[in-house]
């Protein structure tokens, strides 16, 4: 009896889903990325508009003045979806792990001065609480926001947020206990230097505008913010002292802002270049914003760097000025 062994190739006939398939232009795999993201906006059959806002449709692009034919267009350059932000989060955190057993093995944060460990607590953990601050802000641009594309990173970005609160208060524990956190918040609700910061997190808790929200608190405060305290003032000002423990503890900090920045940035370059009204909406926010961001890091600037303040401030302004002409804004 004789056995004839062939083989067939069976051609796939689709892909991937309908409704990825337009973003994905023809009948081409997408990625888990794509799959995970386009055509997941709900658009039809919401029965009732939401009490609270009742103008508009519980998902309504119209609650944000920037006007985009597709908001799916707005694609993160870090491509994430909630497995490889997950897993990508997770390294950073074993990472982060291995930094605090050597920083704790050697004693490093105990051989500080006790001047400089004042200085780091002065100026670093009342920042826990403008880090949760947006988180708030970035869980309501997931909340009312727009497109998945643009909503899925906010609610990242909204963790990521908890996350760096979550960091500072470790460092805080470490450094001197629950004191130091109380300290932390006394300095945040009533010393005088804290307070015009304050009040621009609590006014951008009540920014009706998702786009408007998303330029206050990831350009215009988080843009400038985060280069001044973990770029110039630790990395740079705290290392260049022998004290280099806090860059370690403080790292991912860091890396994530530079990280998030690239999303940041696609998002704004792209809405801008989608029309002239755009631009100019976006220009005049981040001018508004920021404007009003760096007088409110003005007063932390002289508690960190002291006569060094002016050229610390200008420096981060100067690098989110930077950033913004670079995604075709006009900055003022």
């Amino acid at each position: 009896m004789n056995v004839d062994l062939h083989t067939k190739s069976i051609e796939q006939l689709r892909n991937t889903y309908s409704h990825v398939e337009k973003y994905v232009k023809g009948n081409k795999p997408a990625t888990r990325y794509e799959e995970a993201t386009f055509g997941a906006q709900s658009t039809t059959n919401f029965h009732y508009r939401p009490t609270w806002a009742p103008d508009y449709e519980l998902f309504d692009a119209s609650r944000t003045k920037v006007i985009l034919d597709d908001w799916y267009v707005l694609r993160d350059p870090r491509q994430f979806y909630y497995g490889n932000w997950t897993m990508t989060r997770a390294k950073q955190q074993d990472a982060m792990e291995a930094s605090y057993r050597f920083v704790e093995s050697k004693n490093l944060l105990d051989n500080i001065p006790t001047p400089v460990q004042k200085l780091v607590c002065d100026v670093i953990l009342p920042l826990r609480h403008v880090a949760w601050g947006g988180n708030m802000n970035n869980c309501n641009i997931a909340a009312i926001g727009y497109g998945t594309v643009f909503t899925a990173p906010a609610m990242f970005h909204a963790m990521d947020q908890l996350g760096v609160a979550q960091y500072i208060t470790r460092l805080g524990l470490t450094i001197g206990g629950t004191e130091v956190l109380d300290s932390g918040k006394d300095a945040w609700i009533n010393q005088p230097h804290w307070q015009v910061l304050r009040r621009y997190i609590e006014d951008t808790f009540v920014i009706e505008d998702p786009f408007e929200l998303f330029i206050a608190q990831n350009i215009a405060l988080d843009g400038q913010l985060y280069e001044m305290i973990f770029e110039s003032f630790v990395e740079q000002h705290l290392t260049s002292k022998g004290v280099s423990a806090i860059a370690m503890v403080t790292s991912f900090i860091n890396d994530w802002f530079k990280e998030s920045s690239r999303w940041i940035d696609a998002v704004i370059k792209i809405a801008a270049d989608e029309s002239d009204a755009n631009n100019k909406l976006i220009s005049t926010w981040v001018n508004k914003w920021g404007k009003r961001a760096q007088s409110s890091l003005e007063p932390i600037a002289e508690l960190a760097f002291s006569e060094e303040s002016q050229m610390a401030i200008d420096s981060s302004r100067s690098k989110m000025n930077e950033r913004c002409k670079k995604s075709g804004l006009t900055i003022k």
